[in-house]
């Protein structure tokens, strides 16, 4: 069942009504003339990947001046896998992330202005500011978390696909996570459940090559990760997650599958990170070659080489995008200045869904019983 994948045609019968979830244009003819009608499409996933890039640099730049508090996780070198992932979904689908989130939260949808908040830790954040750089959750466009834990997240995810097909809805949800991951208990049970009880649900794992500071291939006895679905008889793919294209043909694949057919599907897409696990961390596992090979793969200059190649953008059009997203990340980041901390008081407002009886609200120090 398992194959690898540029992009692979759509399978499978539709049921309750699902439609396609395919994508609005087609890949570009491999010798770079692109028809048209894909410019535009072409274009709005590069000027995403660009907001990711300038976003994150900005995060990086606020980290080391601390106005960014605990630990923070950068999408730097994998902004196609995140545009091409995010452009195979449907508002309506559910998205659960590992804490390498910021870059899925704004392709799908949330301001980049709120974002920023988040990390800043204040008020007008998606998490209303208790979340910070891991913890990213907005119920409107249904990214349910960013989770701290290692493979924290799909054993929720897997729930969420159960709660799906229990109430027959036509939702898919896609559960991110990092190569990692596929190491750990919760990952090999969530697969087991999911193909046993047929759940709309799509797996994707991350693949840059390094569990933090190890590599793959000293970490894992198969180390092409897709394979692992086979164990559970259920259908995967890997893709080259530098090519925004392949990424979201690929992705759309697998949420057809889910959707159409409520069955899990495992995608692996191989995607290095620019720069080391965390913004502090300094990659020293990394030989200078290995360093600068990976810039001279750098998905978003090879994006804008091709669309240049292609006639579609010029450097003056690059400029001119560049120049706007800038200008975009400038006024997060001074709204995020602006906005003020959350109110002590409201600390313990969000620890239930719903009023809890004798819920604690005693902080430190404070008096077990008071007088």
């Amino acid at each position: 069942m398992a194959e690898t994948a540029k992009a692979a045609p759509a399978r499978g019968r539709r049921t309750r009504g699902a439609k396609a979830a395919g994508p609005k244009s087609a890949a570009p003819p491999p010798n770079g003339s692109v028809p048209a009608e894909d410019a535009e499409t072409l274009v709005g996933y590069y000027r995403q990947m660009l907001l990711i890039r300038r976003f994150e640099e900005r995060a990086a730049r606020a980290y080391t001046e601390a106005k960014i508090g605990g630990y923070c996780h950068l999408n730097l070198g994998e902004e196609a896998t995140v545009v091409g992932l995010m452009a195979a979904l449907r508002p309506t689908d559910y998205l659960f992330t590992n804490y390498r989130e910021h870059g899925y939260a704004i392709a799908k949808g949330i301001g980049a202005d709120r974002v920023m908040a988040e990390l800043y830790g204040r008020s007008t954040g998606v998490s209303k500011g208790w979340g910070g750089s891991m913890h990213l959750f907005d119920v409107e466009t249904r990214l349910l978390g960013g989770y701290g834990i290692v493979g924290g997240q799909l054993p929720l995810a897997t729930g969420a696909a159960l709660a799906v097909s229990y109430k027959g809805g036509d939702e898919v949800v896609m559960c991110q996570m990092g190569d990692g991951t596929a190491a750990i208990g919760a990952f090999h049970e969530s697969l087991n459940i999911a193909g046993l009880w047929d759940l709309p649900i799509v797996f994707v794992v991350i693949n840059n090559g390094l569990g933090m500071g190890t590599t793959v291939e000293n970490s894992a006895a198969e180390p092409e990760l897709y394979k692992r679905g086979a164990a559970y008889r259920m259908e995967s793919a890997r893709v080259d997650g530098a090519d925004v294209v392949a990424v979201r043909d690929a992705a759309a694949v697998a949420v057809e599958r889910a959707r159409a057919e409520s069955k899990p599907y495992l995608l692996e897409t191989l995607s290095p990170r620019l720069k080391g696990h965390s913004v502090v961390d300094p990659a020293r596992y990394r030989t200078k070659e290995e360093k600068e090979a990976l810039k001279a793969a750098d998905p978003l200059a090879k994006m804008a080489l091709d669309l240049e190649e292609a006639g579609i953008l010029s450097h003056d059009d690059r400029d001119r995008l560049d120049a706007e997203v800038t200008a975009e990340v400038d006024e997060a980041a001074a709204f995020a200045d602006e906005s003020p901390a959350p109110d002590v008081s409201t600390l313990f407002d969000y620890t239930y869904a719903t009023p809890v009886p004798g819920d604690l609200r005693r902080f430190p120090a404070d008096p077990v019983f008071r007088s």
